[in-house]
Formats: C-alpha cells, sequence, structure tokens
C-alpha cells in the first residue's frame, strides 16, 4: 500500500498542477456583461474602499504578530512602533509619496523618476469625475495602506533593539521617498513596466521585497541583539511572549490579504472582473493553506516536532509568494507557488542564524525571500518573462538597499539607533514608553 501511494504522488501532483477546475475556466460572457458609468464608478470605488480597510486591519495584524513574537519586556514598544509606523506613512504617502509614486511620467521619460504635484488634492466634496472609473480618495486610500504595510515589515525584523524616535525616522524616508520610487517604476508607468513588461499584479516585490530589503539592511548595520549569538557560534533562543497573540496577528494578516490581492483588480464593474477578484480569493487563500502544511511537514522531518512559529510564517510565505500573480494560475498551480513558498522560512531562518543576521520576527524569509520567489515564478502562469522579471527583482534591491543603508548609517552616526545596554537587557518598555505591557513579570521574562 506503502509504495502504491508513494508511486501514485506524483500523478496526483501533477494532475493538481494541470488541472482546470471550473474557478479556472473562462465563463461564456454573460449578455450584459457591464453595468452602467455611474454604476461601475460606484462598485469600483467600493472595491477600493473595502481593500483598503482589510489592507489597513493588516496593521493589527502585524502589531499582535510582533507583540506575541517580542519577548515581554519589549511588548509596548512594537505596539508603539505599528500604530506610530501606520500614521506617518499615511501622511508622509499624502505630503509626497503618492506624487512620486504616480507622477504621469511623459513619453520621454526613461521612467525612473518623477514627481507630480504635492500636496495631492483629493475632489472636493460631491465631485465626481466618472472617466477615472473610481473615486480619487479611494484610490489614494488604497494605495497608501500598501505604503504603510512596506514600513510593518522592518519593524518585526529589527524589533527589541531600536529606539523609538530613529525608527520612525527612517519610516518618514522609507513611505515618503524609498517605497514610492520602486511603486513608480511599475504601477507608476516608469521604467520597469514600460521598458520591461515587469510584472507583480499587488507587490510581491514593490512591497514585500522592498520592506524586506530594508529590513535587512537595517538588521546589518545595527547588529543583532544583546547576548544572541555565543561566542563559540551557539544561537541563543528568545522565545516569543505571547504565541496565541503571534497567531491571532497571522489569521488577521491572511483575512487582510484578500482585500490585499482581491481589490488590486482595481475594477468590480463588470462580471468578468469581479469573478476575477473571486478566482483571486481562492487561490490566495489556497497558496497561504499550503504554505502552513509545507512548513509544518517540513518542521516535523528536520525537527521531529512542528514548529507553530514556522506554521505562522509559513502561511505568510504563501500568501506572500502568490502576490505577485493571483488571478493567472489554476488552483492547483498557486497551492504550489504558495507551498514553495512555505518552505523558504524553514530553509531561510537557520541560514540567517548561521550568517548572525538577527531577525526577529522571519519577516527577511517571508517577505523578501517569498517575495523574491514569487516574482521570479510569474512567467509560469502569467504574460511576463524571467528576463524582465529578474530585472524588477535585482532594480529594486539595489534602490532599496542603498537607500536604506544611507538613511540607517546616518541615523546610527548622528542621533543613534540602539539604546544602551543596560536599557536593551531591562527591556525597551521601560526606557523608551515607561509602560510595561506584562507589568507582572517583564522584567524577569
Amino acid at each position: 500500500m506503502t509504495r502504491l501511494l508513494f508511486r501514485a504522488a506524483p500523478l496526483t501532483l501533477a494532475a493538481l498542477v494541470m488541472a482546470e477546475p471550473a474557478l479556472a475556466q473562462e465563463a461564456a460572457e454573460p449578455a450584459a456583461d457591464a453595468v452602467g458609468g455611474g454604476t461601475a464608478y460606484i462598485l469600483n470605488t467600493l472595491l477600493f474602499l473595502i481593500g483598503g480597510f482589510l489592507v489597513m486591519w493588516m496593521a493589527a495584524g502585524f502589531a499582535m504578530l510582533e507583540a506575541g513574537l517580542v519577548r515581554s519586556k519589549n511588548t509596548s514598544v512594537q505596539c508603539i512602533k505599528n500604530i506610530g509606523l501606520y500614521s506617518i506613512a499615511g501622511l508622509m504617502f499624502w505630503v509626497v509619496g503618492y506624487s512620486i509614486a504616480y507622477p504621469g511620467f511623459g513619453e520621454d521619460s526613461l521612467g525612473l523618476f518623477g514627481i507630480a504635484g504635492f500636496p495631492y488634492a483629493m475632489q472636493g466634496v460631491g465631485e465626481a469625475d466618472l472617466g477615472t472609473g473610481y473615486s480619487v480618495a479611494s484610490d489614494w486610500f488604497f494605495q497608501m495602506v500598501f505604503c504603510a504595510t512596506t514600513a510593518s515589515i522592518v519593524s518585526g525584523t529589527v524589533a527589541e533593539r531600536v529606539k523609538i524616535v530613529p525608527f520612525f525616522l527612517f519610516v518618514v524616508v522609507l513611505t515618503a521617498v524609498i517605497y514610492p520610487v520602486v511603486v513608480s517604476w511599475e504601477w507608476g508607468g516608469g521604467y520597469l513596466d514600460s521598458v520591461h513588461g515587469f510584472s507583480d499584479f499587488a507587490g510581491s516585490t514593490l512591497v514585500h521585497s522592498t520592506g524586506g530589503w530594508a529590513a535587512l539592511v537595517g538588521a546589518l548595520i545595527i547588529g543583532p541583539r544583546l547576548g544572541r549569538y555565543g561566542a563559540d557560534g551557539k544561537v541563543n533562543v528568545f522565545p516569543g511572549a505571547n504565541i496565541p497573540l503571534a497567531t491571532l496577528g497571522t489569521f488577521i494578516l491572511w483575512l487582510g490579504w484578500f482585500g490585499f490581492n482581491g481589490a488590486s483588480q482595481l475594477a468590480m464593474g463588470t462580471v468578468g472582473d469581479v469573478s476575477d477578484v473571486s478566482k483571486i480569493f481562492v487561490n490566495t487563500n489556497m497558496a497561504a493553506a499550503a504554505g502552513v502544511v509545507v512548513a509544518i511537514v517540513a518542521t516535523l522531518v528536520r525537527y521531529k516536532k512542528a514548529d507553530v512559529t514556522m506554521a505562522l510564517n509559513g502561511a505568510l510565505a504563501g500568501l506572500v509568494a502568490i502576490t505577485a500573480e493571483p488571478l493567472a494560475p489554476t488552483v492547483g498551480q498557486a497551492i504550489v507557488i504558495g507551498g514553495i513558498g512555505g518552505l523558504l522560512p524553514v530553509i531561510f531562518v537557520p541560514l540567517l542564524d548561521k550568517l548572525k543576521i538577527d531577525d526577529v520576527v522571519g519577516a527577511i524569509p517571508v517577505h523578501l525571500v517569498a517575495g523574491i520567489w514569487g516574482t521570479m515564478i510569474v512567467p509560469w502562469t502569467g504574460d511576463a518573462t524571467f528576463g524582465g522579471q529578474a530585472v524588477g527583482v535585482l532594480l529594486t534591491a539595489v534602490w532599496a538597499s542603498a537607500a536604506s543603508a544611507v538613511v540607517w548609517l546616518a541615523l546610527k552616526y548622528t542621533i543613534g539607533v540602539r539604546p544602551s545596554e543596560e536599557e536593551e537587557m531591562n527591556g525597551l518598555d521601560i526606557g523608551e514608553t515607561g509602560i510595561e505591557a506584562y507589568p507582572e513579570f517583564a522584567r524577569t521574562a
């Protein structure tokens, strides 16, 4: 029986990948495919608003995930960092970020950098431009919450050894300039879109890898937490304070991802569009589910025990991987893409520790590595080339890393980024906020 199962497994996987279920098939076009202009405007705007508040809810997911995975003595700081970065991102994206992300490149422009008028102006009260197909404010709101997500990625990686003020100053630059420039190259019709045909449906590279590069550079420049790595190469484990909270955060992020990917269809005024949104929901969910299962199996095989933190990161890595192209794959292909994504944290978390790169929540494997994987696999199912995808990945890496390094180094050698050793050992909750999340036992945790 066991031999039969092993012989049948490859055939089953092949059938899964090649299968074209009803969800993936093109339905016959109904006679009344599109609604009227005003109704389409309302439905498109509603998609942006629903997607926007779901992605905004991801800020709560990041906050809970990080609060659960840091030590109890640093929990309050992670909470204030997350609500602070979301607010800073909103302000900076209004002042200048959106104008850089969507500058309106001219035909003669190379499309590397541009800027529209700023601060970004909304429509007046009661005004609507049916020519756009959606409310201007709804579009701005949807794009802004993506910007905040990029900053959340950095927060988890450099947790427990960065002061609040320098972190917030880095977020100012990241959300005002670094992230918007990358967005302009693709979604803003710039260099990657017009020259290389780069494709990133909802941001595996533009959002997640950009945040991942900024996090990686920050971790390298700031250094690891005190006591994390011993002189003999030993890795000292710092268990998270609240695994149920981290699990809740992951489920919140999973829910928010339906807005992240689904609303990136950018239209809901036709039968075809709303059907595509539905398919994106299914592919997004199945990729995450595959990431969880693969991560659990991989840790059971490697460590003989299931690791809950790897399972959580497996879900997130599966979500990041499918984000670059959640519409074109069949459900079977989405499962494969997400499953391979879920394997990446199991491989790269220990690798980072061997390199003495301290990533508190595993954001670098989840967002950077899985983001690259998701971007590079797009040609398998979508309309893109491996060469164009590689150019996008490399250009984003160079820009996000170089710009982040300049900012982190400037902060390090001016106001400083780390607390004193005593403050770090006592916990940042005491030194940075004066409010301990768990006052009954935080000082001994």
